[in-house]
């Protein structure tokens, strides 16, 4: 693999970011600016093209009024890479130039987890019901929506069936810099937080009935 198209981690790509518009989260770079009006975003929005197609990169760019989003990812490579972090440099650098506003976005994947001691005989339940379709993973079969909005399903594998704790959880990942934050939140919301051994990659919360919560990153 060429040092182009190698896939960096949040880690790699926090510092060059830092302070910036765009974060990176589930191999993906989130950038959002907003602008005066629509015709300025609209100008934005071509200046971005234009250094795209130089770039020969091409991100995809979301426009309203006076909102400028971007996602930029190396499909070929699976992620994130210094590609994609040239060019997102360079839409900041467009942006600040036309007075463009950073609107940091707060990008969020949601997963629903479910243990089981026999996702095979459970997962045809849960993939006819939602409306979703199999996806083959390194960490297994999992369900995810066809149009891309619902989150996606995961089993976690149990040995025992556990009858003390309620046995579907959520995973809400976001951006590295914030989860600390979001932690320290969901605890002033009357959360308890069950463990951070695993963190930065995970921390288990609950609420007050013990359902459970995990912030999660894209850490590596």
């Amino acid at each position: 693999m060429s040092p182009a198209s190698t896939i960096l981690t949040p880690v790699q790509t926090e510092s060059v970011l830092a302070g910036g518009a765009f974060v990176h989260l589930d191999g993906t770079l989130h950038g959002a600016f907003r602008t005066t009006d629509f015709a300025s975003a609209a100008r934005l929005v071509a200046a971005i093209s234009e250094a795209a197609d130089a770039a020969n990169h091409h991100p995809e760019v979301s426009l309203g009024y006076g909102s400028v989003g971007i996602r930029l990812s190396s499909h070929d490579a699976g992620g994130v890479t210094e590609r994609d972090l040239a060019l997102a440099l360079r839409c900041q650098e467009l942006a600040d130039a036309q007075g463009a506003e950073r609107a940091r976005p707060a990008p969020a994947r949601y997963d629903v987890a479910i243990d089981s001691t026999d996702a095979d005989a459970i997962r045809p339940f849960w993939q006819v019901g939602l409306g979703y379709v199999e996806l083959d993973t390194a960490d297994g079969i999992e369900l995810v929506d066809p149009r891309g909005q619902g989150p996606k399903v995961w089993f976690q594998h149990m040995e025992i069936a556990r009858t003390d704790r309620n046995r579907i959880h959520l995973d809400v990942y976001v951006p590295t810099s914030d989860a600390e934050e979001r932690v320290q939140a969901i605890v002033e919301a009357g959360g308890v937080l069950l463990t951070d051994e695993h963190a930065p990659d995970w921390w288990v919360l609950a609420d007050v009935e013990g359902n459970e919560l995990c912030v999660c990153t894209t850490v590596h």
